[in-house]
């Protein structure tokens, strides 16, 4: 037996360190380094993956067959979506999302559908009988589903060598423990070394291994930085708790894109894939209202109509407030000195509250101008026909400009009985206005839109 070694981990970024510091120098944060005792062992407790193979020898890149990756259909659209068109064989993707949010609900949904498929669902963190309620709950599928509820890595990698499934879940990662290093389950070390063991299984075997973890206070996935660099796909299962919608995004990918979008709606027989998100991020009022904008906007190649609320009020306490939900603060406070510097708009001494409906977190910049449409009607008090829509991003100088893929937002703003859309007048080449019954408008600065639209 190899001699007790103690080593110190910082709990946020998993950088280690021989001596214990105040603040970690790798990611800033103080007081996070916790001492675990590292002891490795040679001989009786050596994983059974660690098998013997033939030292790797180097090909040329030219004698290398660029076989394409064999891919599972999870009978999921969102998640193969989210995935890249499937489960990958002998990947290893790693699911994150708060306690309660629906991650094993999903992943159990997904295995239940599985027909014809050996999936092994390996539980730390439930009983089987609670993992059986919750089946009966979302309706029994698949009877090749097997669980287990078992948390030590060395008795798991025996069962599978006898079991062979084709698909392996864990959950959660944080709840495993291997007998190769003495600490705790859940520390930085065992995380490390569990997930280590799994990726090793899941190479050598070709069997997709599928993690569930958790994420901390900040939402970053719990557990060393190095856990993401180790899985081949990660993906982030996040939604607000008072909305039935939770949204499927890509953080990382290396068989497919990481701009992919799926959205489920919460019911009490399970998830429910939402094929039309825009239906469900419009809301149905009998009138028009001001303060309201609907902007088309695209994520991977998936694209939407979502409702942009602002509220435009005099400053009461003398220090304007700028607040966001959904959208960047920054970029809200740019538009807005834009406004006020370009366009002659004064509202610096006022109070600006932004909304994306349905609890959406944006990114893309063509809901600029729909922003800008929302916070000019609060403040003017004009509604916007509901029946309009925008797709263009705002320069510094006061110019709309053109956002990619225009056609995707067109055919969605027309599918959905829009009326108007205004885009950059920039962003017209190649766009044959006679393919759509919507109306395009196209304009070229901020002041052009305000007189269109309020005259």
């Amino acid at each position: 037996m190899a001699k007790t070694k103690t080593t110190f981990f910082c709990q946020n970024c998993g950088a280690q360190a021989a001596k214990w510091m105040g603040k970690c120098p790798a990611c800033g944060e103080w007081n996070t380094y916790v001492e675990e005792v590292i002891q490795k062992e040679t001989g009786k407790n050596k994983s059974p993956i660690q098998r013997d193979r033939k030292a790797p020898v180097p090909h040329r890149i030219s004698e290398i067959e660029a076989n394409h990756e064999q891919r599972i259909n999870t009978m999921n659209g969102e998640l193969n979506r989210v995935l890249g068109g499937g489960l990958v064989s002998g990947s290893l993707v790693l699911i994150g999302g708060e306690p309660g949010i629906g991650k094993s609900t999903l992943i159990l949904q997904v295995v239940l559908k599985l027909v014809g498929k050996r999936v092994l669902y390996i539980t730390g963190e439930e009983s089987e009988q609670q993992i059986k309620l919750r089946a009966e709950r979302i309706g029994n599928g698949s009877d090749d589903c097997y669980i287990l509820a078992e948390t030590n890595t060395q008795r798991i990698f025996q069962i599978l060598e006898e079991m062979n499934p084709q698909i392996v879940v864990i959950d959660s990662i944080q709840t495993l423990h291997t007998d190769v290093i003495e600490s705790s389950a859940g520390s930085i070390s065992q995380i490390r070394e569990c997930a280590g063991e799994f990726q090793k299984y899941a190479k050598i075997t070709n069997i997709p291994v599928i993690l569930i973890g958790h994420i901390t206070k900040d939402g970053s996935l719990a557990g060393p930085k190095l856990l993401e660099h180790m899985v081949d796909t990660v993906v982030q299962f996040e939604g607000e708790r008072n909305y039935g919608y939770r949204i499927l995004r890509a953080i990382k990918n290396r068989f497919g894109s990481t701009s992919e979008l799926g959205i489920y709606e919460m019911s009490g027989t399970g998830l429910r894939e939402v094929l039309n998100p825009s239906e469900i991020l419009l809301s149905n009022r009998e009138k028009n209202l001001s303060g309201i904008a609907i902007a088309a906007m695209i994520e991977g190649i998936r694209p939407m109509l979502i409702e942009t609320q602002a509220l435009v009020s005099s400053a009461s306490y003398g220090t304007p407030i700028r607040s966001s939900t959904g959208f960047d603060t920054r970029r809200l406070n740019m538009l807005l000195a834009v406004l006020e510097k370009r366009s002659g708009f004064r509202l610096g001494a006022k109070d600006v509250f932004l909304n994306i409906a349905g609890g959406l977190r944006v990114d893309d910049p063509a809901i600029d101008l729909a922003v800008v449409v929302a916070v000019l009607s609060s403040n003017e008090d004009i509604s916007v026909d509901q029946n309009i829509c925008f797709a263009a991003e705002i320069g510094l100088s006061g110019e709309v400009r053109s956002v990619n893929k225009l056609e995707l937002r067109l055919a969605e703003a027309d599918k959905l009985g829009m009326e108007k859309i205004f885009v950059s007048k920039y962003n017209l080449k190649g766009i044959r206005p006679e393919d759509y019954q919507i109306e395009i408008i196209p304009v070229g600065r901020v002041e052009e839109v305000f007189g269109k639209l309020f005259g």
